[in-house]
């Protein structure tokens, strides 16, 4: 079972982000306090559980949150700043979104750069601890499928509404046949994935 909190009195904020390792879309991250007797059975790392759930979590994250925040970094800002440095611009966006300004932040991973004078613990697979960062997690994940599926009516090729702009096979493979697009990193090096078709 996820832990409620990790300190009992202050006003804590959850922060994760998605799409960090994709080979196309912006990176997302979200920022959220929940209440202290904040519960669901189901919660837990949005890559533990199946999308249809993630999608129910969602809405039940977004009811009984205190607050909540969803910010993205654009691909040209990823190719810009790298992908490290637009994840942690991701959090810090969506932590300034918050309607309530949190005590403590309690940062998925094991590296994030200080918001302000808030301070902050970097809890590594904090998403399958705190409940919070699990609900974080969730947002982000959603909100990121939800423009990526969106993308996919434009570009249906390279069939993001299924691989979300994963490195799949399947979308190597398009990348091949098709090269890349403007929604693709190109900081990334997916050069290699199409070299490797053809070997």
């Amino acid at each position: 079972m996820l832990q409620a909190y990790h300190h009992e009195t202050l006003v804590e904020a959850g922060c994760d982000e998605a799409g960090r390792g994709c080979f196309a879309g912006p990176v997302f991250a979200a920022a959220v306090i929940l209440p202290k007797d904040f519960f669901h059975p189901e919660l837990n790392d949005s890559k533990q559980i199946k999308e249809s759930l993630r999608d129910e979590l969602k809405i039940y994250i977004e009811e009984k949150a205190i607050c909540y925040a969803v910010a993205q970094v654009t691909v040209g800002e990823i190719d810009e700043i790298n992908i490290l440095n637009a994840s942690f611009k991701a959090m810090h966006l969506a932590i300034k979104k918050l309607q309530v300004v949190p005590e403590q932040l309690l940062i998925d991973g094991n590296r994030f750069k200080a918001y302000k004078k808030i301070p902050h613990h970097c809890i590594i697979k904090g998403d399958g601890i705190y409940a919070s960062i699990a609900a974080a997690s969730i947002l982000a994940k959603t909100y990121r499928d939800a423009y990526m599926k969106n993308l996919h009516t434009s570009f249906p090729h390279y069939n993001w509404k299924s691989n979300k702009g994963y490195g799949t096979e399947e979308h190597r493979t398009a990348i091949g046949q098709h090269g890349l697009c403007q929604h693709h990193r190109k900081s990334f090096n997916i050069v290699s994935a199409q070299i490797e078709l053809f070997e």
